[in-house]
């Protein structure tokens, strides 16, 4: 029976602090690999989202529309899966910034209290995006 308060587990957690690769928000590497992971989930995400839309495009269209046409749905799925990288590397919808906001939080907070004492008006508690020179 596995005993889950166990500490000498077979496997090693990757946050746990006694294994020697243990990553700490502070770790060049954990924010490397953070980024990364972030920036392709919001590729991901973009990806999905406009394969949704041309699905619904193509469920919306008449018998005879060019959306209909199933020939070049291959190089359709490819176009938007570049569009998706491309977007998510400049940061679009800001979705990466969102997840390394939570995973980085030392790393964002002076973002956030720079563009709070530049702005006055501004009445949100968004941090400005990592990727973008204030």
């Amino acid at each position: 029976m596995l005993n889950v308060n166990d500490s000498s587990s077979a496997l090693p957690s990757a946050l746990d602090d006694k294994t020697p690769a243990a990553a700490t928000p502070a770790d060049p590497r954990y924010a490397a690999k953070a980024t990364e992971a972030a920036v392709k989930f919001e590729a991901f995400f973009i990806s999905h989202m406009l394969r949704q839309m041309r699905s619904g495009t193509r469920e919306m269209a008449g018998e005879d529309s060019v959306f209909k046409d199933p020939i070049n749905n291959d190089m359709l799925e490819m176009a938007d899966n570049l569009v998706a990288d491309k977007m998510a590397g400049q940061r679009a919808f800001g979705i990466a910034d969102a997840i390394l906001r939570q995973l980085l939080p030392a790393a964002s907070a002076p973002v956030a209290a720079k563009n709070t004492a530049n702005s006055a008006a501004k009445t949100d508690n968004i941090a400005a995006p990592l990727n973008k020179a204030v």
